[in-house]
Parts: structure tokens; C-alpha cells; sequence
């Protein structure tokens, strides 16, 4: 279970971070791309950057905040996913018509997920 917490964590930042990630301090997105990118721990960031683990988990648990007010004040993942989830229903429902009438719907899908 704590595994599984974990990945949801990780793949949750990692599309926060994809929205936000400009919007953070150079060293908070350092420091994300470490941690959650490249799975650098806490003590390899710390000795890397030549600084205290501790320093390096607050700087990861502000960026976190960060990203987390971020999506609550704009929502853009959220809106992104509910786009994604609408398309699909679309493509699958134009999967249902007849052959000869799918071909325009299905450009106009593709270029919405553009």
C-alpha cells in the first residue's frame, strides 16, 4: 500500500509539476526533477548540492505546497484530465457509427488532443 501511495505521489507532482513547474523557484524545480525525475534520494540531493537533508526535504515539501495551491487556485490538471476523459468517451462513441461516417469526427478528436 505505502508503494502504491508513493507512485500516485510521485506520478501526481510530476503532472503538477508538468502545469507549474515554471512558476517555481530554479532551486525547488532542481530539486523536484531530482527527487521525482531522476529518483535521486534525499541524502544523494543533499551531498550533490552540499547541503543538509533536512534542507533538502523542505525545500522539496515547499515545492510540493507550491504546486498543490497552484493547481487548487487554477485547476489546469484537473481540467486537463477531464478533457482527456471526454475524449475518450468521444472516440468510443464515434467507434460505434458506421465506417463512412467517422472519418471528419475522428480528425476533429485528434486535433482537440493536439
Amino acid at each position: 500500500m505505502q508503494g502504491e501511495n508513493s507512485l500516485e505521489k510521485t506520478n501526481r507532482i510530476n503532472v503538477l509539476f508538468d502545469f507549474y513547474g515554471p512558476l517555481l523557484t530554479e532551486k525547488q524545480q532542481t530539486f523536484l526533477k531530482c527527487y521525482f525525475h531522476d529518483d535521486f534520494s534525499l541524502g544523494e540531493i543533499a551531498a550533490e548540492f552540499e547541503i543538509s537533508r533536512q534542507a533538502v526535504y523542505e525545500h522539496l515539501k515547499r515545492a510540493e505546497q507550491m504546486l498543490e495551491s497552484y493547481e487548487e487556485k487554477l485547476g489546469l490538471a484537473e481540467r486537463h484530465d477531464k478533457l482527456q476523459t471526454g475524449l475518450d468517451l468521444l472516440e468510443r462513441e464515434i467507434g460505434r457509427l458506421p465506417p463512412d461516417r467517422r472519418g471528419p469526427l475522428l480528425e476533429a478528436a485528434a486535433r482537440l488532443r493536439d
